[in-house]
């Protein structure tokens, strides 16, 4: 279950998940961070669920909120729309309309190069391939190090004094981030080439609508450990 603090909407919310996923932990901090109350359902078997079938059946995959008698789907949209849907929390997006474009831009760029790059590493099929997949994840590192120190104007979060749509959109990708790290020993995250990420991190992870939502380590490395052929990470 989520936290139960109540919402300015009675319509009953519920999020259909899997605890692995960064796009779900998305959607757990949004409604978190706006106290709503929600019911979590994991879902285990994603690719045979009914229910995923049924709300999503252009992806059919996860995350899916359904509010009421509808369903939203992927990640950030539905981030968007808890962020216009519920005002019983700090806004997530922007108020000036520039701000609101930079912070959905950077969001698809974790997406479209960060995770892309960190999912590339992992399934490498050999030396070259796994170089150029780390290569390009520093760069990421290094753009989003610059992007943090003018976002977040000194302050603590990409947001400012609160966590917002960027800290939300690459704070979910922590996880997969760190397990990286364990298999290949690069330090992504380093308090001298990124040291505004460096120090981010501990904000992030204590916040207390990411605390109760976010993955074990240990768990996610297990999995990895599992999933992927991981002596490439040698």
């Amino acid at each position: 279950m989520g936290l139960m603090n109540g919402s300015n909407n009675d319509a009953d919310v519920k999020l259909l998940g899997a605890w692995p996923s960064p796009f779900v932990l998305r959607t757990r901090i949004a409604l978190n961070l706006k106290h709503v109350a929600y019911e979590y359902l994991e879902e285990e078997d994603t690719l045979n669920s009914e229910s995923v079938l049924n709300y999503n059946p252009v992806h059919k995959h996860i995350p899916i909120l359904i509010h009421g008698n509808k369903s939203i789907r992927e990640s950030l949209n539905i981030v968007m729309y808890i962020d216009e849907t519920w005002l019983s929390g700090p806004p997530i997006l922007p108020s000036d309309s520039f701000d609101r474009a930079v912070a959905r831009f950077w969001d698809v760029y974790v997406d479209e190069h960060c995770f892309t790059s960190i999912n590339g590493v992992a399934v490498a099929k050999d030396e070259e391939e796994r170089k150029a997949a780390i290569a390009n994840l520093e760069q990421c590192m290094a753009l989003l190090e610059k992007t943090f120190q003018e976002c977040s104007k000194g302050r603590g979060f990409f947001g400012g004094d609160n966590i917002g749509f960027i800290d939300i959109g690459f704070g979910s990708m922590l996880g997969p981030l760190k397990v990286l790290e364990r298999f290949t020993s690069v330090h992504f995250i380093h308090p001298e080439s990124t040291p505004g990420f460096f120090h981010w991190v501990d904000r992030f992870y204590a916040h207390e609508a990411v605390k109760p939502v976010m993955p074990d380590i240990e768990k996610l490395v297990e999995l990895a450990k599992l999933k992927f052929n991981t002596s490439i990470f040698k």
